[in-house]
């Protein structure tokens, strides 16, 4: 009986320190999506006027990082919801069509954003390996084209979602939360989407991996006083840390969401666990998924910051757009002051 009351108020008690330790997480991670989210706005915004204010910038290249700008813009703009979702699961207050439309969209930017960063790759690849036919297969309307495909082939492969989420009552009590229906789970197609998403992430991967080994070599070999391959060299090292940013910060993303398939069973009782609010992940999950879900905003987020970093173009071109601007405002402000003045007078 002693033993009993005694494991019992030392399980309550590691209960707490797990809830307390938890909250703390919590608030250090809505700490740094609030300035996140933010910046990423900011930066994403102005790449996509930089592109489309610019005629000089509207290259295949640019235009690639113009429409992942929108793509990741899309991601950051669904980071209020899922704060909201962490620090108040349930009730969802949006009903039904804005959880699947929110889960749908999520889903569809992240495979937008991962196709664009490798047939961006491809198209460095062709120009600089193969420039004679990249300067007859890469044109603007092509790439554009090319761009309407990423966007449609992303919207068909996250499709799925729109059936595998919903608002479901969780346990016994009667709040409904949007997440994985329980038909998703028993069904497979939790699993078969898991298998998807990996798919979008390691064939890229191995993709890119390839594409830069040729590209570095094909740099390598030829002579550096080329003005060209000098450009090309400047190119592929911004898209290199583009990249090498990609995979630091959505691998442990993808990681998360495997373990978490992984977890769930297609048993009766499995699947009632996992409805149950009270029967949570390990405290190792939970924290895990924590810095992951901060690492997948953080990459939609530093794109800007690292084309202001590794591109001179990219920076003269952003303080040409920002010094035109305030100008433009100043003359506004004067008109304005003049014409105050003279219908007073």
């Amino acid at each position: 009986s002693k033993s009993y009351f005694l494991l019992r108020s030392i399980g309550v008690k590691v209960v707490w320190v797990y809830n307390a330790v938890f909250w703390v997480m919590l608030m250090c991670v809505t700490v740094i999506y609030i300035p996140l989210m933010l910046f990423g706005l900011l930066g994403n915004i102005l790449t996509i006027l930089v592109v489309w204010l610019r005629p000089h910038m509207r290259t295949s290249t640019y235009l690639y990082l113009s429409s992942m700008a929108v793509s990741d813009l899309l991601i950051l703009l669904l980071l209020p919801l899922d704060l909201y979702k962490l620090w108040r699961p349930r009730p969802w207050p949006l009903g039904d069509l804005a959880c699947k439309l929110t889960m749908f969209l999520s889903e569809c930017c992240t495979f937008c954003t991962i196709l664009h960063i490798t047939f961006l790759s491809l198209e460095r690849y062709l120009a600089v390996c193969w420039p004679i036919t990249a300067k007859t297969v890469v044109t603007r309307r092509r790439t554009r084209a090319i761009i309407g495909c990423l966007w449609l082939s992303a919207a068909v492969s996250a499709a799925p979602v729109l059936v595998m989420v919903g608002v479901e009552d969780v346990g016994r009590e009667d709040l409904g939360e949007c997440r994985c229906t329980h038909f998703a789970i028993s069904s497979g197609l939790l699993s078969a989407m898991m298998i998807l998403s990996n798919l979008y992430f390691l064939v890229p991967l191995c993709i890119l991996g390839v594409v830069y080994s040729l590209i570095g070599r094909t740099l390598w070999l030829r002579p550096k006083s080329s003005r060209r391959d000098q450009s090309h060299r400047n190119t592929v090292k911004m898209l290199g840390v583009i990249v090498l940013a990609f995979v630091l910060c959505w691998l442990p993303f993808h990681v998360g969401r495997t373990i978490f398939s992984l977890s769930l069973g297609t048993g009766t009782e499995r699947q009632e666990t996992y409805l149950d609010t009270n029967s949570q992940s390990d405290t190792i999950t939970h924290y895990f998924n924590l810095v992951s879900s901060v690492l997948f905003y953080l990459s939609a987020a530093v794109n800007p910051l690292l084309y202001n970093l590794m591109s001179a173009r990219y920076r003269h071109a952003v303080r040409s757009l920002i010094r035109t601007q305030s100008h433009a405002q100043a003359r506004r402000m004067h008109t304005l002051t003049v014409h105050h003045s003279t219908t007073t007078l």
